[in-house]
């Protein structure tokens, strides 16, 4: 059985715990978070002393703990106590990951990123064991079910052991893993200006990455459902049929698509109340009183701005 932590899948590393100068240690790693505010961790440290070592590798080399390195540096330290990894590249960049996956909140574009690069130095430390599929194909019923199988009696690929450190669910990460290995540059330049979303996202990655710039412009400002559309006619009869698709689709307002939920459960209340002719007399009986009166006044305005016979 394998290792249940990503920090020891490519066995146990080897770990000298020692004491650094804060000026000799040096922050090239692309993964550390330095310079967030600290101020808690210090009263922390302040109190209970460092619990946690930071860890380095033998260059010196910070690899997880820029929160507590920062921290000690502002509390005007000279000295830190380090834990010295002693092994190749690859296990040294996935225990920096591991460090932000746990530790940090992390943005939905960072945090694709790094599971996705975790799992290829995952599978590259362990090929034997169970692997991420990155295919986007829609299944059937059956592989539905076989797939659920699958992934219930899944503990040794990545998306198995990062989903027990995490606390995210296993389709959670591979979602996320599938967006960042898949999303052209143009696509996740999108979703980091907050033009397309996660669900937009799953639903353009299944195009290959040339089509999804060009589909792109199509589906921006969309609703889940009719990017769905507009990517089943891309897949169906390419960029033109996708042109097309989009066209067919009226715009609907943002006031309108927020109103819909809202109204549905006021809608579902007022029906059970009638129907168990339950009255209230309480004391906020005059405000939910004069919200109904104004949404009466409010329909029968749009009705009528409706033409509709009320």
């Amino acid at each position: 059985m394998m290792p249940r932590t990503m920090t020891t899948l490519a066995q146990a590393p080897t770990v000298n715990i020692s004491v650094r100068k804060l000026s000799d240690i040096t922050l090239n790693n692309e993964y550390l978070r330095s310079y967030t505010d600290v101020t808690t961790l210090k009263k922390s440290i302040e109190s209970v002393g460092l619990i946690h070592p930071v860890t380095i590798n033998a260059r010196n080399e910070l690899l997880a703990g820029a929160r507590r390195f920062q921290a000690a540096k502002e509390l005007g330290w000279d000295e830190i106590s380090v834990q010295v990894i002693d092994r190749d590249e690859l296990v040294q960049e996935l225990i920096s990951i591991d460090e932000n996956l746990v530790r940090m909140s992390l943005t939905g574009l960072e945090l694709e990123k790094y599971l996705n690069r975790g799992r290829e130095i995952y599978e590259a430390i362990h090929p034997t064991a169970n692997k991420v599929t990155l295919s986007t194909e829609t299944l059937s019923a059956e592989e539905k079910q076989q797939q659920k199988a699958d992934d219930e009696a899944d503990e040794d690929s990545f998306a198995a052991v990062t989903a027990e450190k995490t606390g995210l669910s296993k389709s959670v990460i591979k979602s996320a893993i599938r967006r960042d290995a898949l999303a052209s540059d143009a696509v996740k330049h999108a979703r980091s200006d907050g033009a397309l979303n996660a669900t937009q996202t799953n639903e353009i990655i299944r195009l290959a990455k040339e089509a999804q710039e060009k589909v792109l412009p199509l589906i921006e400002g969309k609703t889940a459902k009719e990017t769905r559309r507009i990517i089943a006619a891309a897949q169906e009869g390419g960029w033109e049929a996708a042109r097309e698709e989009s066209e067919k689709i009226v715009p609907l307002p943002r006031e309108y698509s927020q109103m819909l939920s809202p109204m549905k459960r006021v809608n579902r209340s007022i029906s059970r109340i009638l129907i168990e002719e339950l009255r209230y007399e309480g004391p906020e009986q005059r405000a939910i009183n004069n919200e109904l009166i104004t949404l009466k006044n409010n329909l029968l305005q749009y009705f009528e701005m409706m033409g509709i016979e009320s």
